[in-house]
């Protein structure tokens, strides 16, 4: 009686002719309960038809003497178990019988075929929708466009069915060609919001590599909302996996991505995907990427931005510096970037292994330009002790080799009483 006023309250009983209908609609659907609890497993369901054993939605509830009801599947493991008890009040059965509860039965397949059918026609709406907005898309201009498309970008963000509406009727295609020479940045942006939630093709990234989008998608970025940001970086990430050496190699890419690394409005996701298409740029690219990316200001950047990275963006940086550490023309900018030196001794032994291994790589650099320069800066600001400890650390012997032959170069231009005292050591250690 209780469980049928609780159940009334909720609203699960209907007229019965429109209990017919439903249940009727379900019937030639050929769904039973079983299948809509797996479908709709993500919705709350009332604590009624919930088993108190599996926590889970009772598919064949059952009712033992002491009026506490169960999945069958579950009370029937507890009784193989060896319980002679009542899972719920462990009081002792004295009837181990279990009673098929058809009432809870018929109320729950009455309240999941309800869920189950308005769920359908929810998905059958969103399909129905975004081909509508794809009708509209090909008739409107202006502001009503980017109306529709924003539409559009919400549901394919949101949808998978509307993703697959798009991708099963021309309108993947549709959404690209917005992006040509005359596209406003409203528009854009847009429809690259759309573009980056769908499963693209090889042709269609090959058509994104072309110079022109390329700028346009970089004009975009840096000129867009920190949303518009994070699509254009997706978009870029998934051409620059493709290994398209012409797409890695426009100028326009490289200097958007170092206003995305300079963006002092958004400074954590913005230049943490700077750093990391930075990074897939300079690997999949040729020579003359990196020293593009030197003659743009990279070095000086990156070293002035060093102090207020995290640990993650850090070595990210660190990590492009050591590789532009390889050309001369990188060497020279490392050098003159003021108080390099300090700053990078800094690093050793602070964030990770990876780190200090990237910074006494680009430590050594500056050192082959300038030897002498470069040592007495270092022994200053405290190198020595940080090589010390490299050497006495468990560091991989590679890292632990270098420290030793760059202590050994240091050591040249000091007498062994000052590089000790330089080491913050005693006496008695030397």
């Amino acid at each position: 009686m209780i469980l049928e006023e609780g159940c009334a309250k909720m609203q699960f009983f209907q007229p019965s002719k429109e209990r017919e209908d439903e249940n009727a609609k379900i019937e030639e659907a050929g769904v039973d309960l079983k299948v809509m609890i797996e479908e709709m497993e993500s919705i709350d369901v009332p604590s009624v038809f919930i088993c108190p054993i599996s926590l889970e939605p009772m598919q064949d509830p059952v009712t033992l003497c002491t009026g506490q009801t169960y999945d069958r599947s579950n009370i029937l493991k507890w009784f193989s178990l060896g319980h002679k008890t009542c899972p719920t009040t462990m009081q002792e059965l004295w009837d181990d019988v279990v009673t098929p509860n058809s009432t809870l039965s018929h109320l729950m397949l009455t309240w999941f075929s309800q869920k189950y059918l308005a769920l359908k026609k929810k998905l059958k709406d969103v399909q129905g929708r975004a081909l509508e907005i794809l009708n509209m898309l090909k008739k409107v201009k202006g502001q009503a466009r980017v109306r529709a498309l924003q539409d559009l970008r919400q549901l394919v963000a949101s949808h998978v069915n509307a993703r697959k509406a798009l991708e099963e009727n021309g309108g993947v295609a549709l959404v690209f060609n917005f992006l040509g020479p005359f596209t406003s940045h409203a528009v854009g942006s847009e429809a690259i919001g759309i573009i980056v939630c769908l499963d693209l093709s090889s042709e269609v990234k090959r058509s994104l590599m072309h110079p022109a989008k390329v700028s346009l998608l970089v004009d975009i970025m840096n000129e867009g909302t920190i949303e518009t940001k994070m699509n254009c970086a997706k978009l870029i990430e998934m051409l620059l996996v493709e290994g398209n050496n012409e797409t890695v190699s426009s100028l326009s890419l490289l200097v958007g991505l170092l206003r995305l690394v300079r963006d002092k409005k958004h400074p954590n996701g913005v230049v943490s995907i700077g750093l990391i298409l930075l990074k897939k740029a300079i690997i999949c690219s040729h020579e003359s990427v990196r020293s593009s990316l030197i003659s743009l200001g990279a070095i000086p950047l990156l070293i002035e931005l060093l102090p207020s990275l995290n640990n993650e963006c850090l070595e990210k940086a660190l990590y492009i510096l050591e590789v532009l550490s390889t050309l001369p023309e990188g060497r020279m900018a490392l050098k003159e970037c003021p108080n390099i030196i300090p700053n990078v001794v800094k690093l050793l032994m602070r964030v990770s292994e990876r780190c200090t291994q990237f910074a006494l790589s680009i430590l050594w650099a500056i050192y082959k330009l300038a030897p002498e320069e470069c040592a007495s800066k270092a022994v200053e600001a405290g190198l020595a002790a940080k090589l010390l400890l490299v050497i006495q650390s468990g560091c991989n012997p590679v890292l632990k080799q270098m420290s030793s032959e760059f202590l050994k170069m240091c050591s040249l231009n000091y007498s062994t009483s000052i590089l000790v005292s330089k080491c913050m050591l005693t006496t008695t250690i030397q």
